[in-house]
C-alpha cells in the first residue's frame, strides 16, 4: 500500500459524539447492536491503493458510529493484503477501540493452491483463520463467516469447523455468506445443536436482486439470525453513474466489474432515471434511497457499503436522516421495479 505524501497524520482520538451519530439494529436475537451502516474492505485496502486514504476512510466511519468492519481473506489485491493493511490501521488508530469494535473475516473462495485452500472444508477453514488472526495481528475476531455454499463438503463438517474455531476463542460468533433459505435453515440446525447460534447472514440483496425475498427473509426471521445486505447500490448501477448511460472510464465500460457494460441496458437505466425522481422527491440521492430501501426490512440488520473516499462514506450516512417510507412510495418504486429485474447478473 502506497502513502501518496510525506505528512504524517495526526494520532487518532475518536470522536466523542461518535455513537450519537448513528443507529443501531439488534442483529437476530442474539445480545449484538449492529450499526446500520458497517464497512467493507472489499475494495481500496489493497496493496496498490493509498494508505492514508484508507485510514481516513476508517476513521470517518467510526467517527460516526460506525463500528463494523468487515473483510475477508482474499480481499486485496493480492489475496491478504485488505486484512493486512487493516492490521497496520488498527495497530496504528484502533488498538485502544478494540472492544468497541465488530471485526468480521471470512473464508470460502479461493485463497491459496492446492485442494486444501478453497470452499468448506474444516482443514481450510481453520487454517484460513489462523492466517488471517496474523495477518491482522488480532487475538481473535468477532464474527467468522462461511463465505459461500460448499457443494462437496457435508454441511456438518463446515458447521462443525465453525463451532471449533469459537470453542478455540479465535472467533466470538459465525456467520455464512450466500446460502440458500434451505441450506440457512439446515446450517442453523445444525450450529445451535452444538451450541454456537449463527449470528449473521450475508446475502448479495439490492433493488435489482431481490432472490432474498424468495424466503431467505423467512428464515432469518424464524431462527432468529440477523442479516447484513451486501451490493446495495448494485455496483454504483443505483447511483447517479449511470443516469446518462455508461460513462467512460467506469468499471463496467472498462470491463473491471463483474456487471459488464451489456448488464447496464436502456430498460435498467430507465428505470434507474425513474427511482432517481422518487428519491429527489425524497431529499435523497438515489444511492440513500436504495440503501434506505433495504433497512425498511426488519430482518436486515445492516448494510455493508464500500467506498473510494470518506466524503462516499458521509453521503452513505446521510440515509439514515430519512428511513421511512410512505405506502405510495413504495407502490411507486414497486411499479418501477415490476419484481421482472430480480437479478442483473447470476
Amino acid at each position: 500500500m502506497y502513502i501518496n505524501d510525506h505528512t504524517p497524520i495526526p494520532t487518532y482520538i475518536a470522536a466523542e459524539d461518535r455513537y450519537h451519530k448513528m443507529k443501531y439494529r439488534r442483529c437476530g436475537k442474539s445480545g449484538i447492536l449492529l450499526p446500520l451502516l458497517s464497512l467493507g474492505l472489499w475494495h481500496n485496502f489493497g496493496d496498490s491503493d493509498d494508505f492514508n486514504k484508507a485510514r481516513t476512510i476508517l476513521r470517518t466511519a467510526f467517527d460516526n458510529g460506525i463500528t463494523h468492519f468487515d473483510l475477508a481473506n482474499n480481499y486485496g489485491p493480492p489475496f491478504g493484503s485488505a486484512e493486512e493493511n487493516f492490521g497496520r490501521i488498527v495497530a496504528k488508530d484502533f488498538k485502544q477501540y478494540r472492544d468497541e469494535l465488530i471485526i468480521s473475516t471470512k473464508a470460502g473462495w479461493d485463497m491459496w493452491n492446492g485442494p486444501y485452500g478453497n470452499l468448506g472444508s474444516r482443514k481450510y477453514l481453520i487454517a484460513s483463520c489462523d492466517q488471517s488472526l496474523k495477518r491482522m495481528g488480532l487475538d481473535y475476531v468477532d464474527i467468522f463467516y462461511h463465505h459461500r455454499p460448499d457443494p462437496d463438503t457435508p454441511l456438518e463438517e463446515t458447521m462443525g469447523a465453525l463451532d471449533q474455531i469459537v470453542r478455540q476463542g479465535k472467533a466470538l460468533y459465525v456467520g455464512i455468506s450466500q446460502y440458500s433459505a434451505e441450506d440457512t435453515a439446515k446450517a442453523s440446525k445444525i450450529l445451535k445443536e452444538l451450541g454456537t447460534p449463527c449470528l449473521i447472514h450475508q446475502p448479495r440483496y439490492n433493488m435489482f436482486d431481490r432472490w432474498v425475498e424468495n424466503g431467505l427473509l423467512d428464515v432469518l426471521s424464524q431462527e432468529g439470525i440477523g442479516s447484513i445486505a451486501f451490493s446495495p447500490l448494485e455496483q454504483g448501477i443505483l447511483t447517479n453513474k449511470y443516469l446518462k448511460g455508461i460513462p467512460e472510464g467506469s468499471r463496467a465500460a472498462t470491463g473491471t466489474s463483474y456487471l459488464g457494460s451489456d448488464s447496464i441496458t436502456p430498460e435498467v437505466i430507465s428505470k434507474v432515471q425513474k427511482l432517481n425522481t422518487i428519491a429527489e422527491s425524497r431529499g435523497q440521492s438515489l444511492a440513500q434511497m436504495a440503501i434506505v430501501w433495504l433497512l425498511r426490512n426488519p430482518e436486515i440488520t445492516t448494510v455493508l457499503v464500500g467506498v473510494s473516499r470518506a466524503e462516499q462514506l458521509l453521503d452513505n450516512i446521510k440515509a439514515i436522516e430519512n428511513l421511512l417510507f410512505s405506502e405510495a412510495e413504495l407502490k411507486q418504486i414497486e411499479s418501477i421495479l415490476n419484481k421482472q429485474t430480480n437479478k442483473l447478473t447470476n
